[in-house]
């Protein structure tokens, strides 16, 4: 793989740090602002929505930029939004911070999978997005605990000046490895923009990444409560558990983006939402026995995030075929739909606790990622029908 991934790597390890890394210090950052948990909540809601609306529109926007100008220019916003956020006066100042930073995380990952793709062969595309993505689900692992415990032991502050550096470090090795000379489709039209926006076949995927990978977080929002509540762990075992779970998420993205390479992503997301479906089932089955639970969330998280480079590679597949002028655009589309999917499902997942129970919220998840097989499935079947164009 090309030096220049890793630099995207980077990046994307400092873009989901300081995505996740809020929710372990709301508590801190309620009481240091003197805001309610609920209020506090509203940084990581308005940082969605900033991912959701900027992935999309900026991405449009911004598409007779050079790839590789406009990336640079994203990891200066980044950066910019989370020095804002760590000198912020006050907590209106530090929502608008976090909205702004999230308008430039969604249009980085869409940029970022389409330089990816450009950078390899076309039978490695997925590979290359898994690499990319990898940043993210290490963060999981690494970045989002260390940043908490930096943010508990010398405030909040100190977490956001800490993404300060790693996206520094982002934003250098990017301007060093990653190449000028991309290859550029001419900005989308307003027609092409329209002909992304009603596709059926990208709407359709767009579908299977909200339902998919959304449905996951019905169950996922509310491990740790399930672990103390039901399985009984305590808060240290906790934190175990989720590293495990962490480890085996960016194992899961590696492993997805070499199946979507070598079968297909239809076949590929089948299978990952197929094995996803079945632990989710067994979570709610073992729930009551710490090892046996122990056991399922080690392979849970793999399953549960290998889906993320087929989902983003299949997206731009389909573009090329539908739109090839507004690729960007439609990747962009579908970074909105995978956070539009863990607003809906932490939705969900909150509405099953409140009526079902925490027990309920894996076989609620099980069910919601079994609709997304059905629909890869006829995502699969529409790709067969497609029109072929003969060649005398």
């Amino acid at each position: 793989m090309p030096l220049a991934l890793w630099a995207l790597t980077i990046s994307a390890f400092a873009v989901g740090t300081t995505e996740f890394v809020i929710v372990g210090l709301l508590p801190t950052i309620a009481t240091d602002l003197g805001v309610s948990l609920p209020s506090a909540g509203l940084l990581v809601s308005l940082y969605a929505l900033g991912v959701t609306i900027g992935a999309p529109v900026l991405t449009a926007l911004a598409g007779g930029m050079p790839r590789k100008r406009l990336l640079l220019a994203l990891l200066v916003l980044f950066t910019a939004g989370n020095l804002f956020a760590a000198f912020a006066p006050g907590y209106e100042a530090l929502l608008v911070a976090r909205f702004a930073t999230g308008l430039a995380h969604g249009v980085f990952f869409a940029i970022a999978s389409t330089i990816a793709t450009g950078l390899v062969s076309t039978d490695k595309e997925s590979s290359a997005i898994a690499l990319v993505f990898m940043g993210l689900t290490v963060a999981l692992v690494t970045g989002v605990p260390l940043g908490t415990w930096i943010g508990q032991m010398f405030g909040w502050q100190s977490t956001f000046l800490g993404v300060v550096v790693l996206a520094l470090i982002g934003l250098v090795t990017s301007a060093l490895l990653v190449p000028s000379d991309l290859e550029q489709e001419p900005a989308p039209g307003l027609r092409q923009l329209v002909g992304v926006l009603v596709s059926p076949r990208l709407l359709l995927v767009y579908g299977i990444t909200a339902v998919g990978y959304g449905g996951n977080f019905i169950a996922f929002t509310y491990l740790a409560p399930m672990l103390t509540g039901v399985t009984g762990l305590s808060g240290g075992a906790v934190s175990l558990v989720i590293m495990l779970y962490g480890a085996s998420v960016a194992a899961g993205n590696i492993v997805g983006g070499k199946l979507a390479d070598r079968m297909g992503p239809v076949d590929a997301l089948t299978w990952i939402f197929g094995g996803l479906a079945i632990l989710l089932v067994l979570l709610g089955i073992v729930l009551e026995s710490s090892w046996a639970t122990i056991a399922v969330v080690t392979f849970w998280g793999g399953f549960a995030f290998g889906n993320v480079p087929p989902l983003q590679s299949y997206v731009v597949q389909i573009a090329r075929e539908v739109e090839p002028g507004a690729v960007d655009v439609a990747s962009g589309l579908n970074i909105g739909a995978f956070n539009l999917g863990i607003a809906v499902g932490a939705g969900a997942g909150g509405i099953a606790v409140a009526t079902l129970g925490l027990g309920s919220t894996p076989f609620v998840a099980a069910g919601f990622v079994v609709v997304s097989i059905v629909l890869t499935r006829v995502s699969g079947a529409m790709n067969d029908r497609r029109p072929v164009t003969s060649v005398e």
